[in-house]
């Protein structure tokens, strides 16, 4: 599959926007492997090959263990994730899938409890910004397969 455009080129602004709000999860103080597995979840729901190959890596980079992402589907039926991580995804799928059922109020009040206010606001924006990414590798075709995480120290 042949990329269709590179948003770096044809819109750098709107790419250092992205990247601005990407920083920001980053260092908004919720746990490494709780983004990626919001990343992951939120990635397989809205089928981005892309960005799945490049959280995959990132998180076997930071420890993350293969069960719990092969499992990451079924995430409801495993006893490996814990209660704020439950939370997180059931978080990610509701606004993953906002159109469905705009995310009920019963849903809020289940997760509610794992976040402080701060954590959820940070939380929502961690999953606008991987729909957002997953929209654009999706849309423009971004090639798969060649990323690699970076090295630390």
């Amino acid at each position: 599959m042949q990329p269709r455009l590179s948003l770096t080129e044809s819109s750098a602004g709107a790419y250092k926007a992205m990247l601005a709000l990407e920083t920001y999860v980053r260092g908004s103080g919720l746990e490494k492997p709780l983004l990626e597995l919001v990343k992951m979840r939120a990635s397989q729901i809205n089928g981005c090959a892309y960005c799945l190959d490049m959280h995959s890596k990132d998180a076997r980079a930071a420890g993350e263990t293969e069960q719990r992402l092969y499992c990451l589907p079924a995430w409801r039926e495993c006893p490996f994730y814990s209660d704020r991580e439950r939370a997180a995804l059931q978080w990610t799928e509701a606004l993953t899938l906002i159109a469905q059922d705009h995310v009920p109020d019963s849903v809020f009040e289940s997760v509610r409890p794992q976040f402080t206010e701060k954590e959820l606001a940070d939380l929502t924006l961690a999953v606008v910004a991987i729909n957002g990414w997953n929209r654009i590798a999706t849309s423009f075709r971004l090639p798969t397969g060649s990323y690699q995480p970076p090295k630390h120290g």
